[in-house]
């Protein structure tokens, strides 16, 4: 790398996992962050032991799991409150080598921000326009403002500035559902779960001992809201099990998120000369295998490892898209086929939940190990 820093757009976990990771090794980065500030913002997140052991490379793995609450069972409800699917400890951990940990969105950026040092962190700096040259690229802000890198790694999410310029014909397509999510201020000595019911599903995972990480989504309308999200919700699940009324009754009105999910195009390019992209910006995926942030922190760490091994910017990026590319688009479809199973409505959906019920549970663990486990994480090699 030249005395330029890298570029990074964005803020969020792939852009602070990448400059935590160059900041390691000496490496100068530059982030810039489209929001005011890096506050605490959404919900809560599980990291699983893919994500948990990259982290350890980058010596923030045990600081991520001190400031989470580790889950070591699982399983799939029905709205009665009756298991369709149940793992234990004695089940999950040796299958993927530790505890999946889940941990508040904030909280964890909070630990990279630490990491990668918030002096190298630029707010209210979107990227609008990219120029690749000779001497690396230069990028434009919003308000007209250049600044030149070495390189630049789109780490801005799914309405990536950075992906568009690689890919300008990206195309979107809603999913047909849409989704919650929030933090209740109430601990609750139950076991994680998700219950499918006749066109979405309520999940909820412990975050420590007074606060509790949920999440909901419904088959709806493209743009649907409400005026008061939480009392819908509270409406629609009435009579669903304990503890979902509990939850929403200890959760404030304002703390609900609603995004409607989306399938964006994965771009044909994830590299070209001195430009990458990572995370969200390069693969979107649907919620439902809980991979969206550990795919995006095996990235990040990735993607440092190569840019450490080569003389040059873009022979790592090329190597990072092949090394990445196959692996990460074997995740996103799976996560959206795991989606369109859990919103099947009908038959296809009665199916569905038969097939969760007596799925041989070594072909299960054989699967999660294979997406999640911590061996599903490989160091790269130059």
């Amino acid at each position: 790398m030249t005395d330029a820093p890298l570029l990074i757009a964005g803020a969020g976990i792939g852009g602070l996992t990448l400059a935590t990771a160059l900041r390691r090794s000496g490496g100068q980065a530059l982030v810039l962050e489209e929001r005011d500030e890096l506050s605490e913002v959404g919900a809560g997140i599980t990291l699983w032991p893919n994500a948990l052991a990259a982290l350890d490379d980058i010596g923030l793995g045990d600081a991520v799991r001190d400031a989470g609450c580790a889950l070591s069972s699982a399983g799939i409800k029905r709205a009665d409150g009756r298991w369709l699917r149940r793992l234990s400890p004695t089940a999950i951990d040796p299958a993927l080598g530790e505890p999946v940990v889940a941990i508040h969105r904030g909280t964890l950026l909070t630990i990279l921000a630490e990491g990668a040092g918030t002096d190298i962190v630029r707010t209210s700096a979107p990227v609008r326009d990219v120029r690749q040259h000779p001497d690396g690229v230069t990028i434009t802000l919003a308000g007209g403002e250049r600044i030149t890198g070495c390189g630049l790694v789109g780490a801005d999410g799914i309405r990536s500035a950075v992906a568009a310029h690689l890919d300008p014909d990206l195309r979107w397509r809603y999913s047909g559902y849409t989704a919650w999510r929030a933090v209740a201020n109430v601990g609750l000595d139950v076991e994680p779960a998700e219950t499918w019911g006749p066109d979405g599903e309520f999940g909820y995972v412990p975050l420590g001992t007074n606060r509790t990480y949920w999440f909901a989504t419904q088959v709806a309308p493209e743009g649907q809201t409400s005026d008061d999200e939480l009392g819908y919700l509270a409406d629609r699940l009435a009579g669903w099990h304990d503890p979902i009324a509990a939850l929403l009754a200890a959760t404030a009105p304002n703390a609900v998120l609603r995004h409607d999910i989306h399938d964006r195009d994965v771009p044909r390019r994830w590299a070209s000369g001195g430009i990458a992209l990572i995370g969200d910006a390069a693969h979107p995926m649907r919620p439902h295998l809980g991979q969206g942030g550990c795919q995006a922190v095996i990235d990040a760490v990735v993607l440092a490892t190569l840019i450490n091994s080569h003389v040059d910017l873009p022979t790592a990026f090329a190597r990072f898209a092949a090394v990445r590319r196959r692996r990460v688009g074997r995740i996103v479809r799976q996560s959206a086929l795991t989606g369109a199973v859990i919103h099947a409505r009908g038959p296809l959906g009665a199916a569905a939940r038969v097939f969760a019920q007596h799925l041989p549970q070594r072909l299960l663990l054989r699967q999660l190990a294979t997406v999640a486990g911590a061996s599903a994480y490989r160091r790269p090699t130059a």
